[in-house]
């Protein structure tokens, strides 16, 4: 099985990720952490990349699909896979497409966990991180028994820069820009799974699961 998930920052989709990797046994593709081993590595793809990287400039596509078709190469994705982060746009998803159909690899879902705007906005602007320990907390869902105050440690609580609301609404723009219209371009390949994100964890891994047929 070979599952896109889309989904807006903050909705889950790591969580989600993590659960669908321990029941259906495939691994997650995170373009991050496939440029990340590359440039580590200092593979061919991965120098590529680096000059891009070095320059302040985007990665092309071209580069991370080769990254993403040698990842699909490895025997851990004979069952399937779980790519998380790419697509991020409908060139890309054509490019992908065409990639995975030379390969005898079709996708079987683009799996979209839909929360509100509202929702979203609190679960990223209301996080609040643990200055000494790193542990994470929000002022909305999950409160210090003491405000500003780490349960744990007894460390000042501080909220990071791209937690702030004007830095989250512009990564929420480029999504609803950028991405959302993969969902469209999904539901025309009748690949589109929507998931209400809004309910608990399990909650929301039980309709996944549903969606997929795998419980």
């Amino acid at each position: 099985m070979r599952v896109v998930l889309l989904g807006a920052p903050g909705a889950g989709k790591g969580t989600q990720a993590k659960k669908l990797i321990e029941v259906c046994g495939i691994p997650q593709i995170s373009t991050g952490d496939l440029l990340r081993a590359a440039v580590a590595a200092k593979s061919d793809l991965g120098v590529q990349a680096k000059a891009y990287m070095d320059r302040g400039e985007l990665v092309p596509d071209s580069i991370v699909l080769g990254m993403v078709q040698e990842r699909l190469r490895q025997d851990d994705c004979a069952k399937g896979c779980i790519l998380d982060g790419f697509p991020r746009n409908t060139s890309q998803a054509k490019a992908l497409d065409e990639m995975l159909q030379t390969m005898n690899m079709p996708l079987d879902a683009a799996v979209d966990i839909d929360v509100p705007l509202e929702d979203l906005m609190k679960r990223l602007t209301g996080r609040r991180t643990c200055g000494s320990c790193g542990q994470m907390y929000n002022i909305y869902f999950s409160k210090p028994q003491k405000d500003g105050v780490c349960d744990k440690c007894g460390g000042a609580l501080f909220q990071r820069d791209d937690d702030k609301e004007d830095t989250i609404r512009k990564r929420l723009d480029v999504y609803t820009s950028q991405t959302a219209p993969l969902i469209g371009y999904y539901r025309d390949k009748s690949l589109y799974k929507g998931i209400n994100g809004t309910g608990s964890i399990d909650e929301i891994f039980n309709n996944i699961c549903s969606a997929l047929k795998t419980n």
